[in-house]
């Protein structure tokens, strides 16, 4: 790519299905550029992505999922925006949202997450995680070959957060059918993004179960997050809660998706890969660290700088919207020597950025981790083989995979793959 500032990172097609050359054309001009269709500086290289990251003080994550659309509500000018931030961000969208919290706010939001999400919740969520990945490959394995995405992935990475949030087992049918076939919430394809609205559907059940056990309490996880407090001890209003547990479960379901899909998609076209991890399970933490750095699910967030910043040598004036780009930052050679190579015995793999940094870093990470061990441990218990499916991605070197159209998350949209269950012939 020659001339990057004819591409549009943001509506470019071919941008969406490969990134990387632009990003890395971008980064080679400099790790803090401004591109010419919106104005968004975007970073591109690891330490300045991850200076930003960590610096709460000078940028506002008030603008997180939107950048510059559709903009602020009012002129940003002067040298320090911070009481414009304040006094405008309940209009900015999905202001209510984890995601675009500022401390001293987040902090407390955050700390309610954790008072939810204690320690012996997450032990036995994983216990339940092994029960489903069996009790969802009964499902899935019982041809030669499947939709990964809709048939496994999604209802799988659905259940776990609706199990880890004490959802009854009586309405995971409900959950299933309202957030993955969008009956309730509206037209979406199985397989692809989270159908229309469902913090809206998350909503609406949250608050129910809150305030049923604000009323009711009972020996329950739900009742453990009714319950929950700020870090200070006050308890939280019912959106308060109602917001952070639907933020955890739509994110959450949205990242392991991609991460379970990407790495299974790694698998089945690569067989030396597959058969070296047959051969050593001890490799597949390493492998999901390498497929979190080598795709990330998290293609890239934003920042606005509350006050002038000189940031890799540049000057960013107060009011400026910048990119982080996490999946710029983990192909930057100056961190990841090869970075355009999948190393499954790469070293430094953990230290990428696929799940933030700072304040803002992924509360489920862990979570998603846990998930996609589970789930390639069954897979490969339960099969011997498993190929692309290539009457529906094309032959190999001519693939044909879609994207989710989205420019801040990076993952397939469907994953049509083939497989020799283990005992069959």
């Amino acid at each position: 790519m020659t001339d990057i500032d004819s591409a549009n990172f943001f509506t470019d097609n071919e941008l969406l299905h490969d990134p990387y050359p632009y990003l890395a054309a971008m980064r080679g001009e400099c790790p803090v550029r401004r591109e010419k269709h919106h104005g968004v500086v975007m970073i591109t290289g690891y330490e300045e992505v991850v200076e930003v990251y960590n610096d709460s003080e000078r940028f506002s994550s008030c603008t997180s999922v939107t950048g510059p659309f559709p903009g602020f509500p009012v002129p940003l000018e002067g040298d320090d925006i911070s009481d414009l931030i304040v006094a405008h961000r309940d209009k900015l969208p999905m202001s209510d949202q984890l995601p675009t919290m500022d401390p001293p706010v987040h902090t407390a939001h955050r700390g309610l997450l954790s008072r939810m999400i204690t320690p012996r919740r997450l032990k036995e969520n994983e216990e339940f995680m092994w029960r489903l990945a069996d009790r969802q490959f009964d499902e899935v394995l019982v041809g030669d070959r499947c939709e990964f995405n809709g048939e496994f992935a999604s209802p799988f990475a659905m259940l776990v957060i609706a199990d880890l949030l004490g959802v009854p087992e009586s309405d995971h049918a409900e959950f299933r059918e309202a957030l993955l076939t969008g009956s309730v919430l509206g037209s979406s394809k199985e397989g692809d993004t989270l159908a229309h609205s469902p913090l809206e559907y998350l909503y609406g059940k949250f608050t129910e179960y809150i305030e049923d056990r604000r009323r009711d309490p009972r020996d329950d996880v739900l009742t453990g997050v009714s319950a929950a407090t700020f870090p200070d001890g006050s308890t939280p209003e019912v959106i308060d809660a109602v917001c952070v547990a639907a933020n955890l479960f739509a994110a959450g379901q949205e990242t392991t998706v991609r991460l379970l899909s990407t790495a299974v998609m790694l698998i089945a076209e690569d067989p030396a890969l597959q058969a070296k991890l047959r051969a050593d399970r001890a490799l597949l933490p390493g492998f999901i660290e390498e497929t979190l750095r080598y795709e990330s699910p998290i293609r890239g967030d934003f920042r606005l700088s509350k006050v002038p910043v000189t940031l890799g040598g540049v000057d960013l004036p107060a009011g400026t919207t910048v990119m982080l780009l996490n999946a710029a930052a983990n192909r930057d050679a100056r961190r990841f020597p090869e970075p355009d190579v999948f190393d499954v015995d790469r070293k430094n793999a953990r230290n990428h950025v696929a799940f933030g940094r700072g304040v803002h870093s992924c509360p489920g990470a862990p979570l998603a981790r846990a998930e996609a061990m589970i789930s390639l441990q069954r897979l490969f218990d339960r099969t011997s083989d498993i190929r692309i499916d290539e009457d529906r991605h094309g032959p190999a070197g001519d693939r044909r995979y879609r994207y989710i159209p989205t420019f801040i998350l990076r993952g397939l949209t469907e994953l049509h793959i083939e497989f020799s269950p283990v005992g069959r012939t």
